[in-house]
């Protein structure tokens, strides 16, 4: 039955699990289930890139085919043993706004991440700074850069535009990894030799992005507006502000389809680059088979 409550034990958490017949996902009639059990095997994968880092979520509770909702602070109910941190409100410029505070919980275990995904957290957003162990937010420890077309150009425009920002962060000393958004575009990280403010770490991202809009202004925009991003690629800079958050690798989309922000090779993002079908957003059951046989993608680089 839909509305079936089951009780189930996770890492010695008891955990109330519902509506697991539900469809999350009504073009593929994937279900509540099927969302669980990609999050419990995508886990040990995922982990490690949540770990220490507060999480916004996107909930979609009647599935992607209804409304969602943004969620910061860990809403009312949330159990004792969820690890939260306390974050100062920032403003757009990351100072410290009228003292307000935002409580969000951090997923270091694989309970935690189940308790959210019952709640219909499909997407899993970070910051990229993590905190200490005093629960205090330290510096950026890596910079991400989105890349968004803008029609009709594509994922095999943000492909070509993806190899112009891989050499300008190379320039800096900087390896980036590719993730497929698992909704239009690519997003690039590459971590910081050392911990920066988001101020800085913000520049740095926005500096690429001007230069490439210079260098190639009929390909690549760094504006934000969108009616001048017809037919180009808009590189993102601002996520790298304090209060700024990127769908972290491994999470699932709220799409029509349950994709993933997938972690790519540069090989797949070359044949993207001159082939507009040689790379495609991935979907879950894909994800989990290529971690399988691949290992995770975006592991830091050794």
């Amino acid at each position: 039955m839909a509305g079936e409550e089951v009780l189930v034990d996770v890492e010695g958490r008891t955990l109330r699990i519902s509506n697991l017949d539900k469809v999350m996902y009504p073009a593929t009639g994937t279900t509540k289930g099927e969302v669980l059990q990609y999050y419990a095997r995508i886990a040990p994968t995922l982990l490690p890139h949540l770990a220490d880092r507060a999480v916004t979520r996107i909930r979609w509770p009647h599935g992607t085919g209804g409304s969602s909702f943004f969620e910061k602070n860990a809403p009312s109910g949330t159990p004792s043993w969820v690890r939260t941190v306390s974050v100062p409100t920032t403003g757009s410029r990351g100072e410290s706004r009228h003292g307000d505070r935002l409580v969000f919980p951090v997923v270091d275990d694989l309970a935690t991440l189940t308790w959210l995904a019952n709640l219909a957290a499909l997407e899993l957003h970070v910051h990229q700074w993590r905190v200490g162990r005093n629960g205090r937010p330290r510096n950026a420890d890596r910079i991400v850069i989105d890349l968004d077309p803008g029609d009709p150009a594509g994922l095999h425009e943000c492909c070509q535009v993806a190899l112009l920002v891989r050499d300008r962060l190379a320039e800096r000393g900087l390896e980036a990894r590719p993730v497929t958004s698992g909704s239009k575009g690519l997003h690039l990280y590459a971590t910081l030799p050392r911990r920066l403010p988001p101020a800085e770490s913000t520049e740095l991202a926005k500096q690429v992005a001007e230069e490439l809009s210079a260098a190639h202004p009929r390909r690549v925009t760094a504006t934000m507006t969108k009616a001048r991003r017809g037919g180009k690629v808009f590189l993102d800079w601002s996520q790298n502000a304090g209060s700024k958050t990127t769908i972290t690798p491994y999470s699932l989309r709220g799409r029509d389809r349950p994709y993933v922000a997938a972690p790519v090779s540069w090989d797949e993002v070359e044949a993207g680059a001159e082939d507009p079908l040689g790379l495609e957003q991935l979907r879950l059951e894909e994800v989990l088979e290529r971690v399988e046989e691949r290992g995770d993608l975006f592991a830091e680089p050794r």
